[in-house]
């Protein structure tokens, strides 16, 4: 069963473009994964610092790589300083089972 979630996370006031070039560099990486299915990355129309992160991987395991890729702890001690949470909040997402 894939793992799918939603990372959210507000950019500090000033820091937007340091973010967007973060969060950009850190997607290419991602997308690399072998269990990564989706790593898409959004800004509300409404509050352009406001970031969603769609994610979807192939399954538990995969998630857990993604989890303890070498890459993750730098990302997330180098975002941290430019967000106004104090992390990305994550929010899992089941599928809606669907009824013949």
């Amino acid at each position: 069963m894939t793992k799918t979630l939603l990372a959210e996370f507000t950019a500090r006031e000033g820091a937007e473009g340091q973010v967007a070039r973060l969060i950009q560099e850190y997607a290419l990486k991602v997308r690399e994964e072998e269990g990564n299915l989706a790593f898409d990355v959004y800004t509300k129309t409404a509050s352009p610092r406001a970031y969603w992160i769609f994610e979807v991987y192939r399954d538990e395991d995969a998630f857990q790589a993604h989890l303890n890729a070498p890459y993750g702890g730098p990302f997330n001690a180098a975002l941290t300083p430019l967000i106004e949470e104090d992390a990305s909040v994550l929010t899992f997402l089941d599928p809606l089972a669907t009824r013949p």
